[in-house]
């Protein structure tokens, strides 16, 4: 479905100097790396996160799979298209949702947007009511649509936003930091409607979030791109035996137990009475384990990995340069 190979995008961006008369007739222009060749491939009916911090490149690379962007150099394949041909053909296959950026008339209601863009993608009648149903069903949205979208609030709003992108049924889908700003219940409500749409309409989606949670709950294959790199490219899971090293032991005690015994595992990272929780490192487990299970009386014991974003901020620090 999507084939990236040494994507290269270049910025040149002007520098001020302070001088007037070479700011106007001597600018200076520096060039600035947004990606790196950066090669990946997605296939048919995938939902992959695609992450990294503020200027990683993240944006600059879904502008340039939907079109938007011309790359420096690489080659890009999108179900078959050049996408910077901009053909029909390929323009009806594909949605890109921003966050930040809308599509909605703002004095009238969405359905007005939805009827417009029957007429862009002409949707054929009975068509467009199908997927219309299908759509406003996932979100409980059918009297939504009705209302002046300045009346919506943002989460509804960006409930609109989905539904006005998705109504001719793209196979792929583009979403850059769909949940940004949303309180925890259109969070929710946004994930939920990514992954019911996703089992209904088979469509393969790149997913750009800086909500760790979009991506956990829904994707189960992770890029992370900082500096214009790949850095990783494979499972949640594998990320965690790939680059983690610690692991969390909780307890709940049976009974007060002496700090010096308690020591001898490590300093505990928290402790009230009953519950005491050590930070260890992964190849330590199994001694600890044994330890425990031989000097510490416990109700309870619990093995957790290491937080994702720990072990992703980790990454980021150990690749600053």
């Amino acid at each position: 479905m999507i084939s990236v190979k040494n994507l290269t995008k270049i910025y040149k961006v002007y520098r001020k100097t302070g001088n007037l008369i070479n700011d106007i007739f001597f600018r200076r222009y520096e060039n600035i790396l947004a990606l790196d060749k950066v090669s990946f491939e997605i296939s048919k009916n995938e939902l992959v996160g695609f992450i990294g911090p503020n200027g990683a490149g993240k944006t600059t690379t879904l502008k340039i799979l939907s079109g938007i962007l011309y790359p420096t150099s690489g080659k890009v394949s999108v179900l078959g298209f050049s996408p910077f041909e901009k053909k029909e053909a390929f323009l009806k296959q594909i949605s890109f949702v921003m966050g930040q950026r809308n599509q909605l008339i703002w004095d009238l209601p969405a359905i007005d947007t939805f009827l417009l863009n029957k007429e862009i993608y002409e949707l054929d009648e009975e068509k467009f009511k199908k997927n219309l149903q299908k759509l406003t069903a996932i979100f409980s949205a059918e009297k939504l649509i009705q209302k002046p979208v300045k009346m919506l609030s943002l989460g509804e709003r960006m409930k609109m936003e989905f539904i006005a992108a998705l109504l001719h049924q793209p196979k792929i889908v583009f979403l850059d930091e769909p949940t940004i700003g949303l309180d925890i219940f259109s969070q929710e409500a946004i994930r939920n409607f990514i992954k019911d749409y996703q089992k209904e309409f088979k469509a393969t989606i790149i997913l750009t979030s800086h909500y760790l949670e979009d991506v956990k709950k829904l994707a189960k294959r992770l890029i992370i791109i900082n500096k214009g790199k790949i850095l990783y490219d494979g499972s949640l899971t594998t990320i965690l035996q790939k680059f983690s090293s610690l692991k969390y032991v909780s307890l709940i005690l049976e009974k007060e137990v002496k700090e010096e015994v308690l020591f001898k595992i490590g300093k505990p990272i928290a402790y009230q009475f009953p519950k005491v929780v050590f930070r260890i490192q992964k190849k330590d487990l199994p001694q600890v384990v044994a330890f425990i299970n031989d000097q510490i009386p416990y109700l309870d014991l619990a093995i957790e990995d290491e937080k994702i974003e720990e072990v992703i901020k980790n990454l980021f620090e150990n690749h600053k340069d």
